[in-house]
């Protein structure tokens, strides 16, 4: 089963206050230390790409669930109380410049590990490509500004990371495992938003499969001929469509044309690096250095509008707010995925070397956690 999801979270300004992250890290050490025991580092990094497990495990550290900070301050909190050499798992990343030194931190903590130079490669490019994907695969208003990839002296990984929607004022969080099939078909099965009609390009839908091959085969066609198709589609009605394909070939589309606007920037040059590069699927083109939303966009509504290819507009999202919908929509609470990680939690918790009073506090904003949908 594949394992990593996302979540919208309102946005909170400011800093965590000292006194918090000093019981945060107080408590996660400990905590994970009784995980590792029980599940080993590669069940701990399953368990971290679980939204809901990520989310219980930020509540028990006393952080405010529902806050953009749960995904900045926890993942800061345990990359800088948690000893790669001594648990046997590493935080590379962070929150802006300092997602920027990943490939760096990845660099540094797999020879820690004693990690052979083609594994530390592998996860350098599990960074980059989820990172891709995560913005210009999928296409829903947020812009990445966080970014952490977690990894054992294994070689497993888990990634985590978060956009910002600046005009709705909520961050999505999204979760990565190395127990999914791929990087590019439907890699996200545990979605979780607040927001659940956005317009959103989503090239990592199943119904998106014929875009994706179609697209290597459009940049095949040169860079002059690309260009001049994308700036065809500056204006979805002007005659000059009709030239590069017979009508009686041309599909309807389902969305609405105002989705399939093209972004006024584009790297022209990035189109004549590909060509010539001769990249022979979407999952390469997609993490060709340079190619960015835009160029991407561009080629999908080829594929969309001149080509026919199906193509989805669809959010990818599985569950509304924090844990799915009381009315069911999108998707029904997942009770079982939430108890789930509250047992797992509290076991630790109890087991853990901390004072009873830090233990009933725990214990108590697990409990806080699970809210109304603790029910039988």
């Amino acid at each position: 089963m594949r394992h990593s999801g996302s979540m919208d979270l309102p946005l909170h300004g400011g800093k965590a206050p000292y006194w918090l992250l000093k019981r945060m890290k107080k408590l996660s050490k400990p905590i994970l230390e009784i995980l590792i025991y029980e599940y080993g580092t590669e069940g701990l990094l399953e368990r971290l790409s679980d939204p809901f497990f990520f989310q219980a495990l930020s509540c028990v550290l006393a952080f405010d669930w529902h806050s953009s900070g749960t995904t900045t301050v926890l993942t800061g909190v345990l990359k800088s109380s948690i000893d790669p050499e001594e648990f046997g798992i590493g935080f590379a990343g962070g929150k802006g410049k300092n997602s920027k030194n990943t490939l760096l931190d990845i660099e540094m903590i797999g020879s820690q590990f004693g990690l052979s130079d083609k594994k530390i490669k592998e996860l350098q490019y599990t960074s980059k490509i989820t990172a891709k994907i995560d913005s210009a695969a999928i296409q829903d208003g947020f812009d990445l500004y966080h970014h952490v990839t977690i990894f054992s002296d294994k070689g497993g990984w888990s990634v985590v990371q978060q956009g910002l929607n600046v005009e709705g004022g909520y961050a999505r969080r999204y979760h990565w495992s190395n127990r999914i099939g791929n990087y590019i078909e439907e890699p996200h099965t545990g979605i979780v938003s607040d927001i659940i009609k956005i317009k959103t390009l989503d090239l990592t839908s199943k119904d998106s499969a014929e875009a994706r091959d179609i697209i290597p085969d459009i940049l095949k066609e040169g860079p002059s001929r690309v260009q001049r198709l994308i700036e065809s589609l500056t204006d979805i009605n002007q005659t000059s469509l009709m030239s590069f394909i017979d009508e009686s070939n041309i599909i309807n589309t389902s969305h609405n044309f105002d989705v399939a606007v093209l972004p006024k920037r584009v790297n022209w040059n990035i189109l004549r690096d590909i060509y010539e590069a001769d990249l022979n699927n979407f999952e390469d083109i997609l993490a060709f250095k340079g190619v960015g939303r835009s160029t991407i966009k561009g080629l999908a509504l080829i594929s969309e509008l001149i080509y026919g290819a199906a193509l989805s507009w669809k959010d990818p999202v599985k569950y509304s707010f924090a844990f799915g919908g009381k009315d069911g929509v999108p998707r029904p609470v997942n009770r079982k995925g939430m108890n789930d990680a509250a047992e797992i939690l509290s076991n630790a918790i109890k087991e853990a070397k901390i004072g009873n009073e830090d233990k009933i506090k725990s214990l108590k904003n697990l409990r806080i956690f699970l809210g109304p949908y603790n029910e039988n």
